[in-house]
């Protein structure tokens, strides 16, 4: 099974849903924490839903749980300690038990998870998808 991912910034609308059109995607999950923020321009929460759906006939989710806590999401960017970062979002999904809310058979569609950052290095994106591969075995990660 593939799980896709890819972030929204630095990109156009055009590059975003050519990409989601051209690799077949047929639902994108939404790990944001925060998803209303005028900064998401064209990804905004209900316009993404929207769009999605008119444009590609892409189903939209949103699964908070899978997002960083607002204290996580200070780690990184300010003290530039990646490393406790990953230790405590893996500690994080552990806490909230991922694997027992996420159903397996949900991803056997094209299923891509949506995050802001624009390369999947240093994000949780990245983090979520090889914590899955972890646990399904079955599961390959491609990066849009």
């Amino acid at each position: 099974m593939n799980i896709y991912t890819i972030g929204f910034t630095k990109k156009s609308a055009k590059e975003f849903f050519e990409i989601l059109k051209r690799n077949k995607i047929e639902q994108v999950v939404d790990i944001r924490l925060n998803n209303t923020s005028q900064l998401a321009g064209f990804a905004k929460k209900n316009d993404l839903k929207y769009f999605l759906k008119e444009i590609l006939n892409i189903e939209y989710f949103h699964f908070e749980f899978l997002a960083p806590t607002e204290e996580l999401r200070e780690i990184y960017p300010k003290g530039n300690d990646w490393n406790l970062y990953v230790k405590r979002f893996r500690q994080l999904l552990n806490d909230r038990k991922i694997l027992n809310k996420l159903d397996k058979p949900f991803f056997e569609k094209r299923t891509c998870l949506l995050c802001a950052e624009s390369t999947p290095e240093n994000c949780h994106r990245r983090l979520l998808a090889e914590y899955l591969k972890e646990h399904w075995s079955d599961v390959k990660i491609i990066h849009l």
